[in-house]
């Protein structure tokens, strides 16, 4: 007989209420206006960044202080690895959004737990979507239950993604019309799939474990499948805190989308 998965949800609402804070500071920061600096590589971050990393961190090493710790905007170190359990957390994740005004950001924090993710919360402060997930638990908005489309086709299908990495040559089988959408969130974009907004959700390419912990959970226990772009699983807290790509979509989807995506490699690591 299977043990019984254990209990997350203490973990949860802290993750909840530190979200619900990051994204009220985030908010009054913008709003008092942005000091915006460049990251080197020339992405921008913001003193608000920075800020809602303090909070986070304070809040939640406060509450548990034999977690580890990875974050976007804190210095990673290797301490992390020989811990259990960490939180993975983007202060904000879509900062070009954030920095625009534009609704399309959010608050993204997991607790992993030997490797895989087990509570998770995104939150959309200007849109009022508070996504959350445990192991086992299932997913929900806003409290209320989510689960990915029952799309089989991906004709017409609706994905988040470049149309122009589609419309490339690269790809030994042809793929079908299909509507695309952005969203400058990666996060987002995965709890979009999650809540059956969307039917799936690609990017070829290195992404991190930022930027799809919390999503990764909250998509599977909506009913998703979420992997890189050879049909991979993902496992986090290794050294490299990267996964190859991401493809997060409707369960009858997956398969096919996987499919196509297969005659790209895989980047070298």
């Amino acid at each position: 007989m299977s043990q019984p998965l254990p209990d997350y949800t203490a973990d949860l609402a802290l993750l909840r209420e530190a979200a619900l804070a990051a994204g009220k500071l985030a908010l009054a920061e913008r709003e008092a206006g942005l000091k915006i600096d460049s990251k080197p590589g020339g992405s921008p971050v913001t003193h608000a960044d920075l800020a809602v990393d303090g909070l986070l961190k304070q809040r939640l090493l406060g509450a548990r202080p034999d977690y580890g710790w990875l974050s976007e905007e804190t210095e990673d170190n290797a301490e992390r690895l020989s811990k259990r359990r960490i939180f993975v957390v983007d202060p904000i994740d879509g900062t070009v959004a954030y920095m625009k005004n534009k609704p399309w950001w959010c608050v993204p924090i997991a607790v992993v737990e030997d490797g895989r993710p087990v509570a998770a919360v995104i939150h959309a402060p200007m849109l009022n979507e508070t996504f959350c997930a445990t192991l086992g638990g299932g997913a929900t908005l806003n409290d209320r239950p989510i689960s990915a489309a029952d799309t089989d086709d991906l004709d017409d299908a609706s994905v988040l993604a470049d149309a122009r990495m589609i419309d490339s040559p690269l790809w030994s089988e042809p793929w079908p019309p299909m509507r695309f959408e952005k969203r400058n969130a990666i996060a987002y974009r995965m709890a979009l799939v999650a809540a059956g907004a969307f039917d799936a959700a690609i990017a070829i390419g290195p992404k991190w474990d930022w930027d799809i912990c919390a999503g990764a959970l909250i998509a599977q226990e909506a009913g998703a499948v979420v992997s890189d772009h050879h049909g991979r699983p993902w496992r986090f807290n290794q050294a490299d805190p990267r996964q190859n790509s991401l493809i997060c979509a409707a369960p009858a989807l997956h398969p096919l989308i996987v499919r196509r995506t297969t005659s790209i490699a895989l980047p070298p690591r």
